[in-house]
Order: structure tokens, then C-alpha cells, then sequence
């Protein structure tokens, strides 16, 4: 249910108005590192793969097929006599559906004949089936929830249910494991889960829920992805996250998914909204835009029977009255209709491994001082093209610059009177990627002036770590006129590295750094700021970067 507390089907009265307030504030204090090609114990990701797996930070099937959920929520703990909803939710598209259950700790337990008729029903109609343990909802602040020790020893139990499912059935450990009092505490509880389980013989894929009622919204998932990712001995983890209000912006939801895609971890976004209430209004076109552009799952809360009716995709259960919020899940821009396919498990076509070929050099137009418009002759494939991908081109090193579904695209966020060369991929919806295209390099126009004096910026180290760091740097615009489009320059002075940024697209030569706008934080007001974060990598020492520059022209700083 979206709150900013949780998905509580009785949700306590009161809710914590203050975890959206300080989101801007904590959301992005906490960073991921990259995963290496193997874990800290020697174990390649993967390795215990007997079905559903984890591959290169991707879910994927037995075949090695790519597999992106595309789906919904369905409340059968609590509906158990709906029995036509999974055939229903199948028919509108999707090829995945998380299932609510109970391990009995705070409402009725699901027996495992009941678990295996639900199993059962998803192999029938041709979906992955999710399944998760309810109770555990606000641990540490909802009294009634139960720990993740106890929705263990109950997937145990089911273990004879689940024994050769691992094609089918993906295990969420717990629904939303923790709520907002001493989040911190999700960590080791979550890990002895997942250590608990693989120790019994589990051999699924295992889904973690993020704590804050699964928003996150104190980043200590984030921060911790990777020590929890990497105490699962098979590495066949999938993190979850869930996004209601906290995440009602595009920068929020970029960051935290582009975080994940960054540092090689397997994400989901395993429940979100998108009506506005109370707490806030989710951006739930970018949450769908951005899983469709990182190739991640989504699963939508929820098919019906919710307490509020505004979340309800079906009324009454019912596939002919879908909610405006069902019709946009289902057929709207990102939607299932339009982006889901069917796991091969269920008979469908192999694998399609055959890349499109390369897109035609592309040409330019509609050239300003901070963008151009690029056209391309398509590409083609043997199943068919289902985008492109425009990259900026510097010697050997690329930068994503933009994508589209058709073949032309305006790239913005560019400096004034600088050259850039750019290149085109296409790929397909089994994520092939073509040869690169021919390039073209483009030199925009002048601009009408500079920041000159008119610039500041704020750098501050956030945090450290031995051999790492996260940084935070604030760019004010503080002459009369707005900044549209903008390229930052600074030198790192003792060796350090930026390893992910959010807010920009960093490049890095030496000591040299550049830091091209984001979309989202390219227009900076008269009299306004930005701000973009970062992780680095660093040596002994740390120390600020002595001089900052905004298109060629240096800004005062502190």
C-alpha cells in the first residue's frame, strides 16, 4: 500500500510524515561500490545456479535468457478464494506476479498445500512466481511484525513444497523487514536469513526487501547492498525496493536505480504506486521509464482487495474494470502490454543472441549552444530493433549521452563551443547490442554569455571509508540570468578517482575531471543551485580540489 510507512494491508492510523521531509537530505549519503567479477570469498556469482540465477548483476534464467519482471502484486493471503486473478493478471501481459503470503505470526498461515497450489496456478498461466512472507512488515516499529529468523524457519518448512521450483519461484524473504526506527539494524538480521536458508539447501534465487517500510529512504540498503550481496554463497540475490512518495521526483529515482545498475547489483523495484495521497505524489513514469531503460523488473502494488481503493489495477477483482492506475500500469508508456515478455521456461523461443546491425552515421541539426538534434538511418534485426543508444565518443571511452525508440534524438545538457564526437548502438528487446556506428563530431554554437563571477560552488566530503569516499559538490548560479546546459572542471589533487556520479556525467583523465549536466540538473536558476554526488576512490590522503571551473570560467569556491 503506498504510504510513506508501508504495505501493511491494516496499516496503523499514523504515519511518518518526517521520513519524506529529510529524504532529499539522507537519500543519497550513502553510496555503492562496484561488485568485482567475484566476491570477497573467491565464489563466482552464479555458480550454484540451478534455475532462476544471478549472472553479471542480472537476473537470468537456466538458458542464460535475460529475464526482466514485468508484473504485479496479489494479495492471496488474504484472498485466498480469488482463484482466477493469476489467469486474469496473465492475460493483460505479464509474465511475473509477486504472491502475498503468511508464515502465521500475525495473520493466517498459508499451509504448504496451499504454497504448492499457488505454485502451481502461476506454472499454469505461464508466470514467474514471487513469493513473500507478509509478517514481517515494520519490524522494530510495527509491534505486530515478525523477524525475518521466523519467515526463515517457515520457507524451511516449505522446502518440500519448493524443492525443484527453482525455474519458477524466486523467494522474497520478507515484505519490508524493518520500519524507520534504527534502520541500520536490517543488515546482519537480513544476512543471517539469507545465510539461514542457503544453509538449509535453498538453491532459489532469494529476494531481499529494502528497510524504511522497503523505501530505503536512509540509504542503509544502499550502503550495505554489497556486504549482504556478497555473503550469499551462490550469489544468486536479487535486492528490492520499494517506491511510493519518498520517491517523487526524477533525480530520487534515477539515482538510486542507477546506483545499483553502477555497481553490478541486481535490483527490482518490487512494489510501487503512483496516485498521489497525502504523503506525496510518485513519479511513477520515471520509476517505469528508468526500469525499462536499465532493463530492471518491476512489479506493481496491487491487482485488488486494497484497503485503498485508488491502488486497486482491478476493481473488484475484476479485468474489465481496470483503475486509471490499471490501465496506466498495463497499457500505458513503459507498461506491461508493451514491455513484458514471457520467460523461455514456459516454451517460448530460445534465446535471441543475434545482435542488430549498426545504425547508419548519424547526422546533425538544430545545433545550439547546448544541444544538438542527431538522425540516423536504422538499424535492422531479425526480430526487431527496439531502441538506440547515442554515446559521446573521447578517444577509446564512451558516455552514454542519450537514448530513443526511433532514430533521431536531441541530446541536451551541452557546454557552449565545444566539440563533441557521437556514436549510435542499437539494441533489441533481448538486450542485444549492435556494432557501434560511424561517428560524427558536432561543435556547438557560442553562447550568449558565461557565469563568470556569477559562479560558486560548495565541495564537501560526505563520508570515507578506507580507500573510498563519497563526495557532494553544490553549483550556484548566482548571476541574473539562468545556466542552461553546463560542463564543470576540477582536478583531483591526490590521485583520486570518481567511481559512480549521480547528477552529472563525469569523465576523468589524471587528474582532470569533467562533469557534464544531467537532464534534471542541466537549467540552474538565477540566484539557484544544484547539486551532484559522487563516490571516489582515494589514497592515504583526501584533500578538496583547489579550483573550480563552469564552461571555461572559474568560480569562486569553498
Amino acid at each position: 500500500m503506498r504510504t510513506a510507512r508501508s504495505t501493511t494491508w491494516n496499516r496503523p492510523a499514523t504515519a511518518l510524515v518526517a521520513a519524506v521531509a529529510v529524504l532529499a537530505a539522507l537519500l543519497g549519503l550513502a553510496g555503492l561500490a562496484p561488485v568485482p567479477a567475484h566476491a570477497a570469498d573467491g565464489r563466482a556469482p552464479g555458480t550454484a545456479a540451478v534455475g532462476l540465477h544471478v549472472g553479471n548483476g542480472r537476473l537470468l534464467e537456466r538458458n542464460g535468457n535475460d529475464f526482466v519482471m514485468r508484473g504485479v502484486n496479489h494479495a492471496h493471503t488474504w484472498y485466498p478464494g480469488q482463484t482466477r486473478s493469476l489467469a486474469d493478471i496473465k492475460a493483460l501481459g505479464a509474465n511475473t506476479v509477486r504472491v502475498v503470503l503468511s508464515d502465521g505470526h500475525r495473520w493466517s498461515r498459508n499451509s504448504a498445500a496451499d504454497v504448492a497450489a499457488v505454485v502451481a496456478d502461476c506454472k499454469a498461466n505461464r508466470l514467474i512466481c514471487v513469493l513473500e512472507v507478509h509478517d514481517t512488515t515494520g519490524y522494530g516499529e510495527e509491534a505486530a511484525a515478525g523477524t525475518l529468523d521466523h519467515a526463515a524457519d517457515y520457507w524451511i518448512g516449505l522446502k518440500d513444497v519448493l524443492a525443484g521450483e527453482e525455474d519458477y519461484v524466486v523467494v522474497n524473504i520478507g515484505n519490508e523487514p524493518w520500519g524507520n526506527t534504527d534502520p541500520a539494524g536490517w543488515t546482519e538480521p537480513t544476512i543471517a536469513a539469507v545465510e539461514k536458508l542457503r544453509g538449509a539447501g535453498f538453491q532459489h534465487t532469494l529476494m531481499v526487501d529494502a528497510p524504511n517500510w522497503g523505501q530505503d529512504w536512509q540509504g542503509v540498503m544502499r550502503a550495505n547492498a554489497r556486504t549482504v550481496y556478497d555473503a550469499d554463497v551462490t550469489g544468486n540475490l536479487v535486492f528490492s525496493i520499494h517506491m511510493y512518495s519518498v520517491f517523487d521526483t526524477a533525480q530520487e529515482i534515477t539515482d538510486y536505480l542507477g546506483a545499483f545498475r553502477a555497481a553490478g547489483l541486481p535490483l527490482v523495484i518490487g512494489e510501487f504506486g503512483g496516485p498521489a495521497d497525502q504523503w506525496g505524489d510518485p513519479d511513477e513514469d520515471t520509476m517505469m521509464a528508468a526500469a525499462q531503460q536499465l532493463g530492471l523488473g518491476y512489479l506493481a502494488w496491487s491487482w485488488s482487495g486494497n484497503t485503498d481503493p485508488v491502488l486497486d489495477l482491478a476493481i473488484g477483482f475484476d479485468p474489465a474494470r481496470l483503475s486509471s492506475w490499471g490501465r496506466r500500469i498495463f497499457h500505458g508508456a513503459n507498461g506491461i502490454a508493451h514491455t513484458s515478455r514471457e520467460a523461455t521456461v514456459f516454451g517460448g523461443t530460445a534465446p535471441d543472441t543475434r545482435a542488430p546491425t549498426a545504425p547508419g552515421t548519424p547526422t546533425a541539426s538544430g545545433v545550439s549552444p547546448s544541444s544538438v538534434t542527431l538522425t540516423w538511418p536504422a538499424a535492422t534485426d531479425d526480430v526487431g530493433v527496439t531502441g538506440y543508444e547515442v554515446v559521446r565518443v573521447n578517444g577509446t571511452a564512451e558516455t552514454p549521452a542519450a537514448s530513443s525508440t526511433t532514430t533521431t534524438v536531441t541530446v541536451t545538457s551541452l557546454a557552449a563551443d565545444t566539440a563533441y564526437t557521437f556514436a549510435v548502438y542499437a539494441k533489441d528487446a533481448a538486450g542485444n547490442r549492435s556494432p557501434r556506428s560511424a561517428t560524427v563530431t558536432v561543435t556547438t554554437g557560442k553562447g550568449t554569455g558565461t557565469p563568470g563571477a556569477g559562479c560558486f560552488v560548495r565541495y564537501r566530503v560526505a563520508g570515507e571509508w578506507p580507500g573510498g569516499f563519497q563526495g557532494e559538490i553544490t553549483l550556484r548560479n548566482t548571476g541574473t540570468a539562468a545556466i542552461n546546459g553546463w560542463t564543470l572542471g576540477f582536478a583531483f589533487p591526490a590521485g583520486q578517482t570518481v567511481t559512480n556520479m549521480w547528477g552529472g556525467t563525469p569523465a576523468q583523465s589524471g587528474s582532470a575531471v569533467t562533469v557534464a549536466a544531467a537532464p534534471y540538473t542541466s537549467v540552474i536558476p538565477a540566484n539557484g543551485a544544484v547539486t551532484i554526488g559522487f563516490t571516489g576512490s582515494r589514497l592515504a590522503t583526501n584533500p578538496a580540489p583547489a579550483a573550480f571551473t563552469l564552461n571555461g570560467v572559474t568560480c569562486a569556491a569553498a
